[in-house]
């Protein structure tokens, strides 16, 4: 059986109830600002020096936000459905960003313009907590992952981002995962088995 499609309206309503309840004429308004946009697998949603012009809710498929440091890949941030991603510096001094995001798998998003969404805040208390929100989320979730490589060991990070995230765990290529988690492939593939062995 096909899954049924949400409307513009539902997304809406999912955001509120995830960020700030809203009056009718709220939900109207904050429909109007969402733009729907679909990725292919492996396709670039956000390119290095492009600036970042919106938030992203993702609603279907998981993304991947990197950038490259000496020639290498490195995974800054992966987000699954439900989740919001953004490149923060870029949209707050729309400079062009040196992050990048990509569709890990077949992805749907629902666009957030920042421009938009600014000018409706303005006349609408409850659009600016939803927005106040998205952004307190994102600046915590970053410093959750600070701390998380900073303090914790191998495992426990290992340990932390299954209990935080189960679905990255479970969709995400190990490759990433190790990366996001500051740790080579085969020292995660070290922490996979011993946590298992452990478990059994």
């Amino acid at each position: 059986m096909k899954e049924m499609l949400k409307t513009k309206r539902d997304i809406a309503r999912e955001l509120a109830r995830k960020y700030s309840t809203m009056t009718h004429d709220e939900l109207d308004i904050l429909e109007n600002v969402l733009v729907q946009m679909k990725f292919a697998k492996g396709e670039m949603i956000l390119k290095e020096g492009e600036v970042c012009r919106n938030i992203y809710y993702i609603e279907k498929g998981l993304v991947r936000q990197f950038y490259f440091k000496k020639g290498k890949d490195v995974t800054e941030h992966m987000a699954p459905e439900g989740e919001i991603i953004m490149c923060i510096e870029s949209l707050f001094k729309e400079e062009p960003t040196r992050l990048q995001v990509e569709a890990l798998e077949p992805v749907l998003i629902y666009a957030l313009p920042k421009a938009r969404l600014e000018e409706v805040a303005l006349h609408n208390v409850n659009i600016q907590i939803l927005y106040r929100k998205i952004l307190e989320e994102s600046l915590i979730n970053s410093q959750i992952h600070a701390d998380l490589v900073r303090f914790e060991t191998a495992q426990d990070r290992y340990r932390k981002l299954c209990k935080l995230s189960p679905q990255l765990s479970l969709r995400a290529p190990l490759v990433y995962i190790a990366s996001y988690l500051q740790m080579t492939p085969e020292t995660l593939s070290r922490v996979r088995s011993s946590i298992t062995l452990g478990e059994g």
